[in-house]
């Protein structure tokens, strides 16, 4: 891809996004795996506690996502104003 076609080309792909999701995902697992094995020095441990953060932290991203549906668009914008105001 060209320098031209980069710059037009704004929006990612929602496969792109989802391949982004998922690499993200694994890393930070890994990461928190790592660091529970350097706390606890038992490799089962910490596979244990990456798994279980995998699954854990997908889901309460989905409970997020979801409590932010509830939030009306502008409600943040709105509120931004009004706080700076009364400031």
């Amino acid at each position: 891809m060209n320098m031209i076609d980069h710059k037009t080309n704004l929006h990612e792909s929602h496969l792109r996004s989802i391949i982004k999701a998922i690499s993200w995902r694994v890393i930070a697992s890994c990461t928190t795996a790592a660091i529970a094995y350097v706390v606890t020095g038992q490799m089962g441990v910490a596979l244990t506690i990456g798994t279980m953060e995998l699954f854990i932290k997908i889901f309460a991203y989905y409970l997020h996502e979801r409590a932010w549906q509830l939030v009306p668009i502008g409600t943040i914008r709105t509120f931004y104003k009004w706080w700076n105001h009364s400031k």
